[in-house]
């Protein structure tokens, strides 16, 4: 599983926007966002770097959470 810091996610229909654009992602298994952390947790097989463009390209910049 990885967990990816997102910004500019404030609401339901930001965290739905999210979750599509990570499920789009190949090797996305689940996704699962927590918006009062801002933070979506991705288990499967895809790319970290995939998902952080997918989720960017969306409106929602995407960093690895420290």
């Amino acid at each position: 599983m990885v967990k990816l810091k997102v910004e500019k996610m404030s609401c339901g229909h930001c965290a739905n926007a999210v979750t599509a654009a990570a499920t789009k992602v190949s090797g996305v298994e689940s996704a699962e966002v927590d918006l009062e952390s801002g933070e979506i947790a991705v288990s499967g097989t895809a790319d970290v770097n995939a998902l952080i463009a997918a989720i960017t390209d969306a409106g929602y910049p995407a960093s690895v959470t420290s």
